[in-house]
Order: C-alpha cells, then sequence, then structure tokens
C-alpha cells in the first residue's frame, strides 16, 4: 500500500501575517472607547489618561526586565518621543477630554479617519507609496464617515468633535512612527520602551491628580480602567505595530475602518447606546472600501 506524500502546507507570507495581526489589533482597539466612556464617568479625564499609562508602563518595564532585549540605539530615542506623545498620551488623554461631550457613539464614527491619517503618515515618515487606487478608497472611506458626522449636525457638540479630530492626528503620527520603527526594534519593545520613556511623568501626573477617595468608583469602572491600561496600551499594540511593520503601514492601516464596527456594536450592548440606521449604513459601507483599499496596497 503506496504512503501518500504529505508535503508541508506552505506559510503564511508577510503580508498575510500583517493583515491577521492588524485586525487582532484593531479588535482589541475597538473596546477602548467604550471604556473610556464608562471610565471617565468615574474618574477625572487627566487622571484616567495619566494611571491608565502608569499601569501599562509598569507591566511593559516588567516585559523588558523579563526577555531584557536590546536597548533602543540614541537615534531612535527621537521616534520613541513621537510614539509616546502619540499613543501614550495624546491619544488617550483628548479621546478622554472628547468623551465629556459626546457619547462614545458618536466618537467612534470619528475613528474612519484614522485610516487616512496613519496613511498619509506612512508616506511621510515611513517612506511608502501606495498607488492611486489605494488613496481613491481611503479617500471614499473617510469621506463616508465625515459625511456622516456632518449630517448628525456636529455642531451639537464642537468641542468634543474638535478634540477627536486632533485625537487622530496625534494617533495617525504615533502609529506610522511605531510601525517604521517597529521594523528594526520590534513591535512589542516599541510599544513597551515608549511606555517606559513615559513613566516618570506619568506616575507623578497620577501622584498629583489621584482622587481623595475612591469610595464612590463602581466595580466597572475599575475594570474598564483595567482594559484600557492592559488591552488598550499595551497588549493591542504588540499586534498593531508587528501588524504595520509586516504588511505595510498604509495598507494594513485601512483595517482601523472597520474599528467603528466592532465599536457601535460594544457601545450599543455594554453602554446601551443608541446606535442609528444611518451609523450601521456608514459602517458597512467602509468595511467594502477596507477589500477596495487592501485590493490595491501592494
Amino acid at each position: 500500500m503506496e504512503q501518500t506524500s504529505r508535503l508541508p502546507k506552505p506559510a503564511l507570507s508577510p503580508r498575510t501575517r500583517g493583515w491577521i495581526n492588524g485586525l487582532i489589533g484593531v479588535v482589541i482597539f475597538s473596546g477602548s472607547l467604550p471604556a473610556t466612556r464608562l471610565a471617565v464617568m468615574a474618574f477625572d479625564p487627566l487622571f484616567l489618561t495619566a494611571a491608565r499609562a502608569t499601569i501599562a508602563a509598569l507591566l511593559a518595564a516588567m516585559l523588558l526586565w523579563l526577555f531584557k532585549p536590546p536597548r533602543p540605539a540614541l537615534a531612535q530615542s527621537g521616534s520613541l518621543i513621537v510614539v509616546a506623545a502619540g499613543v501614550v498620551l495624546g491619544f488617550p488623554l483628548l479621546t478622554a477630554l472628547a468623551l465629556q461631550h459626546v457619547t462614545s457613539a458618536h466618537s467612534i464614527v470619528f475613528l474612519g479617519l484614522l485610516p487616512l491619517a496613519t496613511a498619509i503618515f506612512a508616506v511621510l515618515r515611513g517612506g511608502e507609496r501606495p498607488p492611486r487606487a489605494f488613496w481613491f478608497f481611503s479617500l471614499l472611506g473617510s469621506a463616508l464617515v465625515v459625511s456622516f458626522a456632518l449630517s448628525q449636525g456636529l455642531t451639537a457638540a464642537p468641542k468634543g468633535d474638535l478634540l477627536m479630530l486632533l485625537a487622530i492626528v496625534v494617533c495617525g503620527l504615533g502609529y506610522a512612527e511605531g510601525a517604521k520603527l517597529s521594523r528594526t526594534l520590534g513591535g512589542w519593545q516599541v510599544i513597551c520602551w515608549a511606555l517606559v520613556l513615559a513613566l516618570p511623568v506619568m506616575a507623578t501626573l497620577t501622584g498629583v491628580l489621584m482622587p481623595a477617595s475612591f469610595v464612590a468608583v463602581s466595580a466597572s469602572a475599575w475594570w474598564c480602567l483595567a482594559y484600557v491600561s492592559l488591552f488598550s496600551m499595551l497588549i493591542g499594540f504588540v499586534f498593531w505595530y508587528r501588524g504595520l511593520a509586516q504588511g505595510g503601514i498604509a495598507a494594513v492601516g485601512q483595517l482601523q475602518l472597520l474599528q467603528p464596527f466592532f465599536g457601535l456594536a460594544l457601545a450599543a450592548g455594554l453602554l446601551h447606546e443608541q446606535v442609528s440606521a444611518g451609523m450601521l449604513g456608514v459602517t458597512l459601507a467602509v468595511i467594502a472600501c477596507v477589500a477596495g483599499a487592501r485590493r490595491f496596497s501592494r
């Protein structure tokens, strides 16, 4: 009886692994805004920003001590400062402030602009040159999000909307800079070193801004603080930076167009916020744009 030879299955290409890692990161990040919305009901936004970064930085320091990766070169310190300013301080603080004025469902819609911001900084900072067809789908997805936001009346909460737009800009820069650095330093090392770099400032702010009492803080608020500290600030970036480095910053960055879909589902399920048919329609449309952007991202 002949034995059938079993050929080894071909390994996934770096591009495919990049999209898989990126998708895992997006799913993790999708819970950030709903969790932040719940947390700011109990914590001051400034304290929340400092506390989540401090907790994540302490965990990052433990990982660096345990695995002892090579230290970043002096030439990489500037990029690490940009990452820390963008995703450790800027985005968490600006979104926490914005969520005092808008609902998490409303703020999640703005996340549809993140792929475009990331792609622009991928060109400016990462040296990438996506083809014209890619830009068409990226711009189309962003235009759909902006059009929906305008139809809902941005003047209803101009301060919250402006803070969200600023958050998108600094986050896109932090994503692109971190992904570029991940190519040489490694995905998990980038976010860990950036967190440790910001630890002295964040730990000091945590002590200064700490409320006199936590008696009124609910268990759900503590769980939300734990989520944004562990998952949003650390674990999510391990997958996200690795995915961007493997599959291309501009290309894999388009997966962020899916983040509103996951986030809206969480906002409706956990916070019982109203999700309109228009929100769902925009989300489905931008999902189609992800497919188009991926098709022409090579």
